[in-house]
């Protein structure tokens, strides 16, 4: 008979990747804030921030709904528990003409199928045939002109090799271009994307270049398991950081968001 220490019991992790994803979204806005919100990702962070630490953050959806506060997850823009919730319901001429093109929003809150290093989004096809392309996906909808006006952009995508490409296959939404000095060569008037929010961190762009940096790790994540899901050969900060894991507080209000119909 052989005797031995028992091998330690592996547990599941508290949270999943997606959690801290939303989790460390939501942490980006602040109260007061008027946030352009798309439908998804960028609409679950913000909405659990507005549960949790920013109940005054003000949610725009692209349908003409000002100050929305559902009570569950939207299935679209289109969905009626947007205007039943909302401040005010105008039109979508004038949510863009009023509220957004003359950079009276503070944060564009926006997903990706494809972001490039100078984070430029795709979310129109995937190839380089724009006539046959790969996959054809939704398209552009208000994504232009929330990237071109809002102050400044919050992207929140999972990130992969598939997702983080060297150069996306359509620029959708215009982020810094081809490095820093395009969006003003445009005449841009906001800033762009400023975070940049995935599975497995957190990326800014560099401020003399403008290519995406990784500033924050979560929970459990190695450079290099972020290294290889992109496709660039992606620069990290020496100031790199770890994200704060979720709070019981966090972690139940985003359960509960995601599980109310």
């Amino acid at each position: 008979m052989t005797t031995g220490t028992k091998a330690p019991t592996r547990t599941e992790p508290a949270f999943t990747a997606d959690e801290m994803m939303s989790i460390a979204a939501a942490r980006a806005l602040s109260a007061g804030q008027r946030c352009f919100v798309g439908i998804g990702l960028p609409s679950t962070a913000a909405n659990l921030a507005r549960r949790t630490h920013a109940p005054d953050l003000v949610l725009i959806y692209e349908s003409g709904t000002l100050g929305s506060k559902p009570g569950r997850l939207p299935a679209s823009i289109g969905d009626g528990i947007l205007a039943e919730t909302a401040d005010a319901v105008i039109s979508v001429p004038e949510v863009f003409n009023y509220w957004l093109q003359p950079g009276r929003i503070d944060v564009g809150f926006l997903g990706a199928a494809q972001l490039d290093k100078f984070a430029n989004i795709n979310t129109t096809v995937i190839g380089s045939d724009y006539t046959r392309p790969k996959v054809r996906l939704p398209g552009a909808g208000g994504a232009p002109e929330i990237a071109a006006s809002c102050r400044e952009v919050y992207v929140v995508v999972r990130q992969s090799r598939r997702s983080f490409v060297e150069r996306v296959d359509f620029v959708t939404s215009f982020g810094h271009g081809r490095g820093k000095g395009d969006r003003e060569q445009l005449g841009l008037r906001g800033a762009g994307p400023t975070l940049v929010i995935t599975d497995l961190g957190v990326l800014r762009p560099d401020p003399d270049t403008a290519e995406l940096v990784l500033t924050q790790l979560h929970p459990g994540v190695e450079v290099e398991q972020v290294r290889a899901a992109t496709g660039w050969d992606l620069q990290v900060s020496p100031e790199l950081t770890r994200t704060l894991a979720p709070t019981e507080t966090e972690l139940q209000a985003l359960r509960e968001l995601k599980a109310a119909k």
